[in-house]
């Protein structure tokens, strides 16, 4: 008797299922027969987009495949960095800067570039280092670096107790919001022995009249004059050659380089114009890597409005900087490039 039951419930699920199957399959052809098929049929094509989607992606859950699974283990030095702020009497930007940077995820600590005459007041410093723990995930390590006289040099002079071997060098007016510093630094990590930043500039060539015939390379400078391009000779021509150090990263080595291997008269030169640091720290890394460097795409807050780049002539001692610098190299080791990183994860066209 049971069994006869059980059968009977199963002849008779059946043939329910039978009669709703029957059902989808007329109401599946009523719809797409009715006028407003082509809109049902975009409808479910949309909804089974979605499934696949939805199933692609637990699907790659399950396999454990995930973006935290794809970094690369780093040794200690390399995955994190350090940010070296240049001031000068701006304490209130300066604040701002430290808050902001320390609150950076892969921050190992921050230096301060200090040259003024008088050494920074206690109070300062108490605020700077509640605003660095205050905002930081955990603790960063804060540092003045104190120079007795005022020298653009004094950035790049090599720094004690580094713990990481990237460098973020950066003005004190300039912010860079964490995520995109974070996808530059993983730019940098790619290529650590070349420039990565925000700010592009160019050298143009100048051919002079009883030379006109176009030279990729050379070590005669006498055939050639160059002119310093800016933001907008950039962002007209896509090409650039220059990475400015006003927002960075490099490797910790070039402190060094600069210091110790680089002529001292192009220290002697920046120090007494006031001027070009950056470019002279171009120099040196175009000339160590036979590279260019690479421009990060990304939106950065300039709060300066009375810089060195505001005074007038700018542009002009900047070209003779370009042009004496080559004189002492022997040659141009700055190469343009065309290239731009772009985080595709933000971007839609890319």
């Amino acid at each position: 008797m049971g069994s006869l039951l059980g059968g009977g419930l199963r002849e008779k699920s059946e043939r329910k299922g039978q009669r709703d199957r029957a059902f989808l399959l007329w109401l599946r052809f009523t719809l797409f027969r009715s006028n407003g098929s082509n809109q049902i049929k975009l409808f479910l094509g949309f909804l089974l987009l979605l499934a696949m989607i939805l199933l692609t992606s637990r699907a790659t859950s399950l396999m454990g495949w995930s973006h935290a699974n794809q970094e690369p283990r780093l040794p200690a030095t390399r995955s994190r960095y350090t940010v070296v702020i240049n001031t000068w009497k701006r304490n209130d930007l300066l604040k701002q800067s430290v808050e902001h940077y320390a609150s950076c995820p892969s921050v190992e600590g921050i230096r301060v570039v200090w040259s003024e005459t008088d050494s920074p007041p206690e109070f300062l410093r108490s605020t700077l280092m509640r605003g660095a723990h205050s905002n930081s995930r955990r603790e960063v390590d804060l540092k003045f670096d104190i120079y007795d006289e005022d020298d653009l040099n004094n950035r790049f002079k090599p720094v004690d107790g580094l713990q990481t071997d990237a460098i973020f060098s950066i003005d004190d007016d300039v912010v860079v919001p964490c995520p995109t510093l974070e996808f530059a630094f993983r730019i940098w990590i790619s290529a650590p022995d070349t420039m990565v930043g925000f700010v592009p500039r160019m050298h143009w060539v100048n051919f002079k009249q009883e030379n006109l015939k176009p030279i990729l390379s050379t070590r005669d400078t006498e055939q050639f004059s160059y002119s310093y391009g800016g933001w907008w000779s950039v962002w007209w021509m896509g090409t650039y050659s220059m990475i400015l150090t006003k927002a960075a990263f490099f490797h910790r080595k070039y402190l060094e380089l600069y210091t110790y291997g680089m002529p001292a008269s192009i220290r002697s030169f920046v120090k007494s114009q006031r001027n070009c640091e950056d470019i002279a720290m171009s120099f040196l890394v175009a000339n160590s890597t036979f590279a260019p460097p690479i421009w990060v795409k990304g939106r950065i807050q300039d709060l300066g409005s009375s810089g060195i780049s505001s005074q007038q002539g700018h542009k002009q001692h900047r070209t003779h900087c370009i042009n004496y610098f080559a004189s002492l190299f022997g040659y141009m080791p700055l190469i343009s490039s065309h290239v731009k990183a772009v985080d595709a994860q933000y971007e839609w066209f890319w």
